[in-house]
């Protein structure tokens, strides 16, 4: 399984993949960030799926660009990776089907390019259809999601900086990899500010982070034990207290 994570705040962009490869009763660690970078022209792509279909997808999508095809908007190249996923679709498919294997990749793309008002963020499917997101949606997780949205729900919007977005985007994956064997350290993080057309990236160990994980937990413990507790009396009042 994998957890990849995309927040869009007005002051820019931020990503957390982590890099575990499970396979079997193996496990590996791979790269699942994807970025492209020169003048006027920052994306990254991240991918939850069958590292086959990504390997090639991402492959044919790079040959494009070293090709000298130019996107001058962020979503013509979410259009462009999209039809290297149906094309990796047409080649591959019914033979995976057939050795049992779902043909699934879901891909997070980020960046800005030369003719975006702003920075984007979108959410590719298999099928090669996509959702952008806005306002509304400042997040998306692809991959083991379920105990890594809570947080994120609770404290981002639209007005936090991409340090609070960090900060809450590294507490959903260590909530997400605390319950799941199959998601781990190490960590790549990219980061993009609005309108600089520059990405920046850092992978980050388990041994870089381990303080920041204990220091939330004393505090989530802190701050349970701080929650009155008058309103359970009505209900601990129920319990009989057994006569000898």
């Amino acid at each position: 399984m994998t957890y990849c994570l995309g927040i869009k705040v007005k002051e820019g962009l931020v990503a957390i993949a982590d890099t575990r490869i499970t396979a079997g009763t193996n496990t590996t660690t791979k790269k699942k960030m994807y970025i492209a970078q020169k003048d006027n022209y920052s994306l990254f792509i991240m991918t939850s799926g069958l590292r086959s279909v990504r390997d090639k997808a991402v492959h044919y999508f790079e040959e494009l660009i070293e090709e000298g095809v130019v996107y001058n908007k962020l979503y013509k190249a979410v259009n462009a990776f999209g039809e290297q996923v149906k094309r990796v679709a047409v080649e591959d498919k019914e033979a995976l089907e057939r050795a049992g294997l779902k043909f699934n990749l879901n891909t997070i793309v980020g960046g800005q390019l030369k003719d975006d008002a702003e920075h984007k963020l979108f959410l590719l499917y298999s099928e090669g259809n996509w959702v952008e997101l806005d306002e509304g949606s400042p997040y998306v997780i692809i991959g083991n999601s379920g105990q890594g949205k809570a947080i994120l729900n609770r404290v981002l919007d639209d007005e936090s900086t991409m340090k609070q977005a960090l900060k809450a985007g590294f507490l959903s994956f260590d909530s997400t990899r605390v319950s799941n064997n199959d998601v781990e350290f190490p960590i790549d993080v990219v980061l993009y500010k609005k309108d600089s057309f520059s990405i920046v990236e850092h992978r980050y160990e388990k041994k870089d982070l381990e303080k920041v994980s204990e220091l939330w937990a004393e505090k989530l413990k802190e701050d349970l034990d701080e929650i009155p507790e008058d309103w359970m009396d009505i209900s601990f009042d129920k319990i009989q207290v057994k006569q000898d």
